[in-house]
């Protein structure tokens, strides 16, 4: 079950890279896939229009890997990964739910994608 729809900010560690995304979390998203495996990130998709960029655009590092389809940013002055475009879904941020501030998952379903399989 969804929660109320919302918008709720977010950043990295040290501030540089600020957002702000609009969702109701229908559910979360844990990958398999070997990116992140390693950095263990719960995801939670949203479409890019309910995305925005507040601020450190200047601050984000690109990584790609495998299809380079998919684009994961990270902060270049503390290192955390608060999003990335998805794959499957271009049009779409896979995004850092523990990056949001004062954000509780406690009771949101978690699905587990199965990305290591991804040809």
């Amino acid at each position: 079950m969804s929660r109320p729809e919302q918008t709720y900010r977010g950043s990295c560690h040290c501030g540089a890279v600020q957002f702000e995304i609009t969702t109701d979390f229908p559910e979360l998203t844990l990958c398999d896939c070997s990116l992140c495996r390693k950095k263990n990130a719960l995801m939670v998709k949203v479409h890019e229009s309910r995305f925005t960029l507040l601020a450190g655009a200047e601050q984000l590092a690109e990584y790609q890997f495998h299809t380079h389809t998919a684009r994961h940013f990270f902060c270049k002055v503390c290192g955390i990964y608060p999003f990335h475009r998805k794959r499957v879904t271009p049009d779409n941020f896979g995004i850092n739910v523990f990056c949001l501030d004062n954000f509780d998952p406690a009771g949101i379903p978690v699905r587990q994608a199965v990305g290591a399989a991804m040809p």
